[in-house]
């Protein structure tokens, strides 16, 4: 099979079992693509990870583009886009379609209180296996911390939290700079 449907086909398999969006799609977007088909390194993958959080839009998409990018360029980033997109927004046709007659329906109800816990679970294996192999200790966990709650519980603006670790991130590089 050409390399652009198994591309293809592997995100769209991603994009239509993963409930949950972006980083409930992590863990299987490293099992296939790292992990089994070894298109993609895994220090890439993190890369990819850190790049895809950065840049605007739709986190997942934004990894799949990333992913079909390294494989086989412009046409391998489309080719992994639509495979993400198409699978939802048919999903989301059809659910907006028919969810009309059973919005009311105790059991849907039920069922999607029942999904949430998978969910959360599939969002925190990618970040506990994604802090192992970046490192990440009580040393580095420290500023992440103290700025989420810095945010949460004080209401300081995000703004102004990335301007001042920008700063120390520049203060910094200069002080390991000049004891080296």
């Amino acid at each position: 099979m050409n390399l652009f449907w198994q591309i293809f086909f592997t995100f769209a398999k991603i994009g239509m079992f993963t409930i949950g969006g972006g980083y409930a799609m992590l863990p299987l977007i490293q099992q296939e693509v790292v992990d089994q088909k070894n298109w993609i390194s895994q220090k890439d993958f993190i890369d990819m990870i850190a790049i895809s959080q950065s840049v605007p839009g739709v986190f997942a998409v934004n990894i799949a583009i990333f992913a079909g990018y390294r494989m086989k360029g412009n046409i391998g980033s489309v080719v992994a886009a639509l495979g993400t997109i198409l699978p939802s927004f048919f999903i989301m046709l059809l659910i907006a379609m028919f969810f009309r007659n059973f919005q009311d329906n105790i059991y849907i109800a039920k069922m999607f209180n029942a999904i949430r816990p998978a969910v959360v679970a599939l969002i925190a294996v990618p970040v506990f296996s994604t802090a192992k192999t970046v490192g990440i200790n009580v040393k580095t966990i420290i500023i992440p911390v103290a700025s989420a709650f810095l945010i949460w519980y004080w209401g300081v603006s995000p703004v102004y939290i990335v301007l001042i670790a920008a700063i120390g991130g520049i203060i910094y590089g200069k002080l390991a700079k000049n004891h080296k």
